[in-house]
Parts: C-alpha cells; structure tokens; sequence
C-alpha cells in the first residue's frame, strides 16, 4: 500500500507545480504598487503657453534617474533638461527648454515604487493646438517580458525557501527533537536555505534589469549591480545574504552538536537555540518588509513588525506542515514521527492560524481601504482568493486533528509493539555477529541457524546457496581452510544485513497498516498541496497593486479628466470650482479645486485639491467644505474630506438633498493660527 501511495504523492506535487507554473506564466507583468495621482499639464490637456515644467504625482515616494521622467516633442526628440527633481512630497518635475513651438508632447515615465515595484506609463498634452506626432506610447510595460517572468519565479522561490527553512527548524526544536537525525529532514531544512539562497542571488541579479531595460543581456551587467546595491532593495537583498549564513550555523549545530547530545543535554540547548533561531527568522522576514509594501503607505511603523509575524507564522505553519510530511512518508521505520510530536504541531499551526488572522486583517484595511475593493480591485479579488484558500486549508486541519487524536489514543500500544520488534530484531543482529566469528564450519553452521532463525523455508534456502557459493570458491569443508573461514564471515554479515532489511521493511509494513496514521497522512498531503497553490497565491499578491492604491488613482484620473472644464459641467455632470485663496503668512496663497461628482441629488464623489499659484501640488493642515442652499433655508452642511495624497483630499456619499443653486464654501488653514474660508455659488441637480 505504502509503494503505492508514494509514487500518487510525487504525482500531486508535480500536478499541483505545473498548476502553479501555469498561474505564475499567466501572471503578466507585475502591477506596480505606486500610481500617477496627478500631472501638470494634465493628461489631454491643451495649454495656451508652453510650461516651464512638466511635474507628476505619485500615489507613493519613487526612485528616479536621469531618464525616469522624459518630455518628446512631436518628433520624438527629447525637450527636458535632465534628471527629474522631487519638488515636494511625492511630485517630481522635470524642467523644459524655453520656447517650445505649439504641438503634440509625450510625456514618458519610468520609476521604481518606494515598495520596489517598477512603474512605467506615459500620456499626451499639447501647446496651442493638438497635431501629429510620430512617437509610440504604447509598448511592453516595465516588470514584464522574460526577465519580468525570472524575476516572478525568483521572489516565489525564496518565499518557498524561507518557509521550508524557518518551518523545519521550528519543527524539529519545538515537536520532534528526535527529528534532527532524520535524513529526509535534514536534507530538507538544508534544501529551504540552499532555495532561499540560490533565489537571493538571482534576484540581486536580475534587479537592474527588472526595473530597467527589461533585457536578459543586461542581468549581468555590474554597472547596473552597483546601482541595485545602492537602492533599499539592494540593501535589503544583501541583509538577507548576510543573516542566511548565520542561518547556515545554526543548522550546523541544530543537525550536529545539537542532534548528538541526549535527552537532557537537548533540553538544555534547545531554549538558546530557540532564541538564536528566531532573532535570525525575524532577521530574514524583515528584509522582505524593509523593502516591500509594508515600509510604505500607512503606518509603516506598525505595519513592518505586523509583516515580519505574518511571514514568521505562515512560515512556522506551513514549513512545519511540509516537514510533518515528509517525516510521514521518508522517517525509516526505526524513527517514525511521534503521536506526541503531531500534536504538539497542531498546537503550534493552531497558534500560527491565529496570529495570521489578527495580522492578516489588518494588513487587509491597510491595503484595501473599503469594501467595495474587495469586488472592484484585482488585489482584493486575489485576497478573496486566499482567504477561501486559507479557509480550505484549516478545514483540512481539522480533519488531520482528528486524526492525530486517534493516534494518539493508540500510541502506547503502538510504542510497545515497537519496542517488542526492536529487541527481537537486536537478538537476529546479535545471534548473526556471533556466527560470523568463528571458522569455516562455524561460519556455515552460524549461517544455518541464521536462516533458521529468520524463517525454516528461508533458512533452507539460505542455507543451500551458502553450501552452492561454498563450493563456487573450490574450498572443501576442511577445518582451518582460511579462504572458507572468509566466506563463512561475509555470508553471515550478508544474512545479517538481509534479516535487518526484511525486520525494517516487517516495521514499516505494520506502521502503514495503522488507520490512523494512513489517515493521517492522506489529510496532510492534502494541507501541502492546499499550501503549494496558497502560497502561489500569496506571492501575486505582494506583486499587485494594493486596492486603496488604485482606487486612488482611478479617482485622481477622472478628476483630471474633468479638470479642463473648470467651472462647467461635463457630459456626466461632473462639476469644478476653482478658487483662489490668501490666509496670509508663509505658504498662504494657493488654489482650491472642488470636484463634486456626478453633481446631482443624493450620493456625490467630492475631491479636494489644493495648488500653489504656479500650479504646484502642496499639503495644508487642514481642509473643510460645508454646503448651503439658502433659498430653502437648508445647511451648512459640512463635510469632513480625507486625506489623500499630497495636496489630494476626497470624501465619498456626500449627500445633496434638493436641487437648486448650493454655496460651497471652503475653509482652507495653512498655519496654527492662519486661515481662510472662500465661496462659490454652483447650480447642483
């Protein structure tokens, strides 16, 4: 039954990989994680004079260089000066030679995201009047193509790496000490960190070239590897190297020093491993955070340790689950996996389940924001994907919890019976030791009863080979021949090892016969194969824009859409004021831009958007809007607008109860003690 079963396990794993495969393919380029919230001039704008700038805003801080941020005319040729400049919290400009001619210009971009995402795009606005132009906006986007793939596979095998290492080692100090003379264990942990190392280098390499050119001929480029290693994300990829061989010495002395002591000693060793081994798996899980999502956006202080114990406690559940499995199907028959060490696993995975809820939500509302990103986003989509995963996955882990319990309800006898075939298999070894040290009679005498003592029609026919390769080696049975004393000596060690291999394989068949334990098996096959698509998962996931991100800017994109036509109502009915503003002091004047749409009765989108005379976008301390209809006696009606991004607030649902012609009013404070309230006057429904 066990033969059978082995091979149908491989088989799912390779189904289950080509699946992942197929997913991972299928992917695309990966989304970037920051998006263009805004532009001056807007996209499809047309000014009257030619702008001194070209400046874009970023939902998120980037990284630039000389050709991030690139203005063509309609030629193609390049009219910026240089290297864009950030000009203020996350809008970057680029300067443009004076006395540009009327036309079509392209603006072109291509940063890299503060969580380490590339982003690329590229728009049109025009001086004087739209005209022909010869340059091609469209092309493959940056992250994608053959590199973009490399690098996927990349990030997914050290996520893999990471959990197999970290989870087998908190397997064997915290379930199974007994575990770190199995080989199949040991080689696996060892396999975990060669991954996680092996995938580290690759994406040090490929890093220039994913957020560059995109060109298999750049990876080895080590002018582009200078400049990786001088970003955040290089810093955090040689961190990780440096932490992985401190990991390598801790599996050194957890598979040596630590696996030759006994019982005691262990216990002593095994807290100032635990503690080693956690500072180390906290070290590693960090360098994913300190250059990831987790050190951007919202609350990065909370959110890097809040990411650092997610990733340990998929790690500890999921590494420990693989271990588990290959305990079940590859411990030799001497050292199986204990009752008492499955359900001490199930206590730890029962923990880490808890600790990924409570992490898992709030990294949810950091990312998404509101609900309706769980429908309209592809990254809540995915996440809808991974919590019925993650929900598929304790459902089979209450099943391997029933099953652990009866194994455990039959483990002392199953102990007992283990004990009683070690001695009896001691007493074969023993008796066959004894034999092979006498003379050649002896030695065929040993053999005789040897074969005897295995089985009587085993025996006899051990026995009769014995006389046949007696004779094969021309040596009659004299006394004190010494060429048939060595023959007798290396067939009874061959009967010896041929009883330990037939005693193995008589353990190993009564340990599959168990119920429990095959059911036990079958369920944790089933939780790795659930894992092995999770964890697929769960790395698109880290490569997808976070849903707050693209809501945003699919907002700031209808708002500039319909910037152009300040002060009148679009085709959708979408309404604009523009008001100027002075509260005095420093930085005390600026533009107010009111967006309410569609402007109509009931639920309104309104955003909010403040500017510096030169159009320059800029963040006050504080913004409200309070809305009156005096002809019918109704308001003011305040509205409270979140921020946004720099200089971008907006509010959702903000009702308007009647038609009619509304003063909306905008308080606008710059200082502690400066402020000042503007109005305009606006047909509404």
């Amino acid at each position: 039954m066990t033969q059978a079963i082995a091979p149908r396990a491989r088989t799912l794993v390779l189904l289950f990989l080509a699946a992942l495969a197929a997913l991972l393919l299928g992917a695309g380029p990966a989304a970037a994680h920051a998006a263009l919230t805004g532009s001056d001039p807007a996209q499809g704008t047309v000014v009257d004079t030619a702008p001194t700038q070209v400046s874009l805003t970023f939902s998120e801080k980037v990284a630039t260089t000389d050709g991030s941020l690139r203005v063509l005319d309609p030629k193609g040729k390049r009219v910026d000066t240089g290297k864009p400049a950030n000009v203020s919290g996350t809008t970057y400009a680029v300067q443009l030679h004076a006395g540009l001619p009327d036309g079509t210009y392209t603006v072109t971009y291509q940063v890299v995201s503060e969580d380490s995402h590339p982003v690329s795009g590229a728009y049109t606005f025009s001086i004087g009047a739209p005209s022909r132009t010869s340059v091609a906006v469209s092309g493959q986007e940056v992250g994608g193509g053959v590199v973009g793939g490399l690098y996927g596979f990349g990030r997914y095998l050290s996520y893999a790496g990471y959990i197999v290492l970290v989870g087998g080692a908190a397997f064997v100090l915290a379930c199974w000490p007994r575990g770190t003379s199995v080989r199949a264990v040991q080689r696996l942990v060892v396999s975990g960190w060669l991954a996680l190392t092996a995938a580290t280098l690759f994406l040090l390499l490929l890093r220039g070239s994913y957020t560059g050119s995109g060109k298999v001929a750049d990876v080895f480029d080590l002018n582009l590897l200078g400049d990786v290693l001088q970003t955040k994300t290089g810093a955090a990829l040689v961190s990780r190297l440096l932490l992985l061989a401190a990991a390598a010495l801790f599996i050194a002395v957890l598979f040596g020093a630590y696996d030759k002591r006994d019982d005691e000693e262990k216990r002593d060793l095994t807290f100032g491993l635990a503690i080693g081994g956690t500072v180390v798996a906290a070290g590693l899980a960090a360098s994913w955070a300190m250059a990831e999502h987790a050190s951007t956006g919202l609350q990065p202080g909370i959110a890097m340790p809040v990411d650092v114990l997610h990733l340990f406690a998929v790690a500890t559940w999921l590494g420990g689950l693989a271990t588990l499995l290959v305990a079940l199907y590859r411990a030799p028959a001497d050292q199986p996996v204990e009752a008492t060490a499955v359900r001490r696993f199930s206590t730890v995975a029962f923990g880490s389940v808890v600790a990924l809820v409570a992490t898992g939500t709030y990294q949810s509302w950091r990312q998404l924001g509101s609900w309706s990103a769980f429908t309209d986003t592809r990254y809540g989509q995915l996440l809808l994907v991974k919590i019925g995963l993650v929900a598929l996955l304790v459902g089979v882990a209450s099943i391997s919890r029933r099953w652990t319990g009866r194994l455990a309800g039959t483990g002392a006898a199953g102990a007992r019976a283990s004990v009683a075939g070690g001695v009896g298999a001691g007493v074969g070894v023993g008796a066959g030791k004894t034999a092979s040290a006498g003379s050649g009679s002896a030695g065929a005498g040993a053999g005789k009863s040897a074969g005897t003592g295995a089985g009587k029609k085993q025996g006899a026919g051990k026995q009769g080979t014995g006389r046949q390769g007696a004779g094969k080696q021309g040596a009659a049975e004299e006394p004190g021949d010494a060429g048939t004393g060595a023959v007798g000596t290396e067939r009874a060690a061959q009967l010896a090892r041929q009883r330990a291999a037939e005693d193995a394989a008589r353990q190993k068949r009564l340990r599959d016969a168990d119920p429990h334990r095959f059911g036990l098996r079958r369920s944790v096959l089933a939780e790795a194969a659930v894992a092995v698509v999770l964890l697929a998962v769960t790395t698109a996931l880290t490569s997808t824009e976070p849903g707050r991100t693209e809501q945003d800017a699919k907002a700031a994109t209808a708002a500039s859409s319909s910037s152009s036509s300040s002060g009148t109502g679009s085709s959708s009915g979408a309404l604009t004021l523009d008001m100027p503003f002075d509260a005095g002091g420093t930085n005390g004047k600026g533009v107010v831009s009111v967006d309410l749409d569609p402007a109509r009765t009931g639920g309104n989108e309104m955003h909010v958007y403040v500017t510096r005379p030169n159009g320059r976008a800029f963040d006050v301390p504080e913004v409200k809007v309070a809305l009156t209809l005096e002809s019918k006696g109704i308001g003011p009606l305040p509205v409270a607008p979140d921020h946004v991004t720099t200089g971008h607030w907006s509010a959702s649902g903000v009702q308007i109860p009647l038609a009619g012609e509304w003063k909306i009013a905008v308080t606008v404070r710059t200082s502690d003690i400066d402020q000042v309230t503007v109005s305009k006057n606006a047909q509404i429904g």
